[in-house]
């Protein structure tokens, strides 16, 4: 079991920062990705930004050169820092520990998990981007 625990979500003008935070109870394998995913009223829950074991990352299109993520192994504590916020940003942000073979690659290049009992998710924390 792995347990996630996001904070930093809040409310900002556009072109804001923020920075979110995911403790993470334990270290996760190699068949892992660690990431962060969001969730707007009425849509689906969509990958945003991931990295696995190596430090490899990859960005949705959406947030590329805006946001960045990245991970503390000393601090088991996992990040995504939010630069040029704008409006559509505004969702709920998830942490999240998915096996990486249930990614999948939806419509418009966005990514969906399928669920999977050994997916781990936190509690979620909201973004809110006014104009």
């Amino acid at each position: 079991q792995v347990q996630l625990v996001e904070s930093g979500g809040g409310s900002v003008q556009s072109g804001g920062s923020l920075r979110l935070s995911c403790a993470i109870s334990r270290y996760t394998t190699s068949d892992y990705f660690m990431g962060w995913f969001r969730q707007a009223p009425g849509k689906e829950r969509e990958g945003v930004a991931l990295t696995d074991n190596l430090g490899n990352t990859k960005s949705t299109d959406s947030v590329k050169g805006r946001f960045t993520i990245s991970q503390d192994n000393a601090k088991n504590t996992l990040y995504l820092q939010m630069n040029s916020l704008k409006p559509e940003d505004t969702a709920m942000y998830y942490c999240a520990a998915v096996l990486q073979g249930t990614l999948r690659l939806g419509v418009g290049g966005r990514w969906y998990v399928a669920p999977n009992v050994n997916n781990y998710w936190g509690q979620g924390t909201q973004v809110t981007v006014s104009s």
